[in-house]
């Protein structure tokens, strides 16, 4: 069995609070000086407060973590978050549907601060994340990225399974890529992947990141076609390779976390330059005009910044999506998602 370490003692307690502030950013809040978007507003609540058995709200959603969100093809939003029905789906006005799909993730955590793996300990290559597995977990932890691929399949990242699903609209798998609690390097395994992106000719990629440092491609059908990257500073490296997203021309764009950049390859998968000092900042989202959201900023396809959502709080988001009339959703480890909606 795999698990996390619970809140009940002062090392649990700094074992979350430190994975929470490395996954919002502990370091320059970058873009935060960049003018705020005067077309977007930020939605006081959302979704809608649940109600009680006498009809009246009962308060905010209580989500275990939030690391990420989803627009389907019908517009409704998929809520990928870390506690018992881990996928809830809402209209997009904020009212709730219902659980979406049956999948469960591991309950495995990847661990960060203090249960970083000791420098002196680290063979070369290794990563400083590992994941920890057992009774101290919690019921999804596992769960890590949620993406709408262009024909409205959902595909979902169990990062401490070493496995990522692809979905139909009515929550059916399809396809199951690596193998479930057996990680590796190999074509065919990951180990605590992170993200997936879709290229234009129906290629996907996948970063496979806290424990692995590369981002690997397939074919449509999940054919193994090659893989990019390793651990490390340099050009075409990465320390963690976190989220991932391609344009409509088939760059890729991969947020190196921990080196605080985001690397750009090709069509062709050769590096072409990178964005540095972007924070520590993990979403990263494409819009159908084509732009660049690095969390709550938005940037020209040469990562120029165009301006940063409202907010403060809009720079620490793990997960993001982009709506068909340019609503931003943001998910938060925090526990919350929040909504931006463009005037």
């Amino acid at each position: 069995m795999r698990g996390f370490c619970v809140v009940a003692s002062l090392m649990s307690f700094t074992c979350l609070s430190g994975f929470v502030a490395a996954q919002q950013g502990n370091g320059p809040r970058a873009g935060m000086d960049a003018p705020v978007l005067s077309d977007y507003k930020a939605v006081a609540e959302w979704p809608m407060e649940a109600l009680g058995d006498k009809g009246f709200p009962c308060g905010p959603w209580n989500y275990w973590q939030v690391p990420s969100v989803t627009v389907e093809a019908d517009g409704n939003i998929l809520v990928l978050h870390r506690g018992d029905f881990p996928i809830l789906e809402y209209e997009p006005n904020g009212k709730f549907i219902g659980p979406w799909g049956n999948i469960r993730f591991s309950e495995g955590k990847v661990m960060e601060g203090v249960m970083f793996v000791p420098p002196e300990n680290r063979r070369p290559g290794m990563s400083r994340y590992q994941a920890v597995y057992g009774p101290p977990g919690c019921s999804n932890c596992g769960a890590h990225s949620i993406r709408t691929d262009p024909r409205g399949n959902i595909w979902v990242i169990d990062a401490t399974g070493d496995v990522i699903y692809k979905l139909n609209p009515r929550g059916q798998i399809l396809m199951t890529l690596g193998r479930k609690g057996k990680p590796g390097d190999g074509p065919d395994t990951f180990y605590l992947p992170t993200d997936v992106a879709f290229a234009p000719n129906g290629d996907f990629y996948v970063s496979d990141g806290y424990g692995n440092a590369r981002v690997v491609k397939f074919s449509p059908d999940g054919k193994y076609l090659l893989q990019f990257g390793k651990r490390g500073n340099g050009p075409g490296e990465f320390q963690l390779p976190h989220n991932v997203v391609v344009d409509a021309q088939g760059r890729v764009y991969v947020t190196d976390h921990d080196n605080q950049r985001v690397e750009v390859f090709d069509a062709d998968d050769k590096y072409l330059t990178e964005w540095d000092h972007t924070g520590g900042v993990s979403a990263l989202v494409i819009s159908k005009d084509q732009k660049i959201w690095l969390g709550g900023t938005e940037r020209d396809l040469d990562g120029k910044i165009i301006g940063r959502l409202p907010g403060e709080g809009s720079t620490g988001s793990h997960g993001a999506a982009i709506a068909e009339n340019g609503d931003v959703y943001l998910g938060l480890l925090s526990g919350k998602v929040e909504k931006f909606v463009k005037q």
